[in-house]
């Protein structure tokens, strides 16, 4: 890296912030602590509150209660412009009548910085983004993907000390989007910079988190290594909303677990746990077939499509309870098989 860059990640601590539109709350008490040099995603859906806390972040919204702290320092009270953060927007916000070179540079000229030090950190941008030769070019003549990079390396030659996305993938095709995330998850391990990503797409979020913030209307529902928040989601919400996840609903008793409607679903031995509850599992988390093992019970077929890493089967329990099950072999419509749950967690 050029000697003239130096990018110090910062620790960020979100303590209990709240925000209000009015009398709408947005924001319920967030709290979260970040690490320096971590990329941490705040993962939800449109209007659950995580693009209003990364633009609290920034200092282009005001705090209703709470405090954000860079390095144990409240720069709450601080603007933008004092803040010292990157912030990569969903349309990118690039100039359309200026090259690259000076779309990159014009942060650095916003700060009255020489032109040599200028020039030096244009060219370690484009390096690191993977632009040489382009500094001539509009954004205009690149492509979607190259014009994103440009968005973020421009945020990075200010020596920011976190970086800010604000949904930056969601305007590229999909075969375009899988190849970013890398590209941007390379590109955060190679400067080491803190960064907080906004998204709404949970696969991209288990792709490239150190860890996960999945919101929903304003409150954080659980925090985690993506693994965790697959494996063991918190409860049905984050169940339901990372990944694909089903449901039954039912009673343990004595350590057997019954529907509704009275139907066994075996379990493993030695369960604890009395009352009514919802049983969730995972698709790719059972077995099924045309052998009745121990523990499985019976299903029935309702439909079967092929997707290419594996097959995803609708398979009947009773009338109105179906379940999404992940299998490598195809089955008929209609044909009696046996299924056990291999691995599950259940909410009270």
């Amino acid at each position: 890296m050029n000697d003239n860059i130096s990018l110090k990640p910062a620790s960020i601590k979100i303590d209990h912030v709240i925000k209000k539109f009015g009398e709408v709350e947005v924001l319920k008490g967030v709290d979260i602590n970040i690490q320096p040099g971590e990329f941490f995603t705040l993962l939800g859906s449109s209007g659950c509150g995580k693009t209003t806390l990364l633009r609290l972040i920034a200092g282009f919204e005001e705090l209703s209660g709470g405090h954000i702290s860079f390095d144990g320092k409240d720069i709450s009270s601080l603007n933008p412009w004092e803040r010292n953060v990157g912030f990569v927007f969903q349309n990118y916000a690039l100039w359309p009548h200026m090259s690259i070179y000076d779309n990159i540079a014009y942060g650095l000229r916003m700060r009255k910085l020489p032109q040599k030090v200028i020039d030096d950190r244009v060219r370690w941008a484009l390096s690191v983004g993977g632009l040489e030769g382009m500094e001539k070019r509009h954004p205009g003549q690149l492509s979607g993907g190259q014009q994103q990079r440009v968005a973020i390396v421009r945020a990075l030659v200010i020596q920011p000390q976190a970086l800010l996305l604000d949904e930056p993938l969601s305007n590229l095709d999909v075969k375009l989007r899988i190849k970013m995330r890398k590209d941007i998850k390379d590109l955060q391990r190679q400067v080491g910079i803190t960064v907080i990503y906004v998204t709404h797409d949970q696969e991209e979020a288990l792709e490239i988190s150190d860890r996960i913030a999945v919101f929903e209307k304003g409150v954080v529902q659980q925090i985690g290594k993506p693994q965790e928040i697959y494996k063991n989601p918190a409860n049905p919400f984050v169940a339901q909303f990372v990944g694909t996840s089903n449901f039954i609903e039912g009673t343990i008793s004595n350590g057997e677990f019954v529907t509704h409607s009275g139907k066994p679903i075996p379990l493993r031995p030695g369960i604890q746990e009395e009352g009514r509850v919802k049983l969730c599992f995972r698709p790719e988390h059972v077995r099924l077939g045309r052998i009745q093992e121990e523990g499985a019970f019976p299903v029935t077929v309702i439909s079967g499509a092929y997707r290419g890493n594996c097959v995803n089967c609708v398979a009947e329990v009773e009338p109105g309870l179906e379940l999404t099950i992940h299998t490598d072999e195809e089955f008929e419509s209609g044909e009696k098989l046996w299924l056990s749950i291999q691995k599950y967690s259940y909410f009270k």
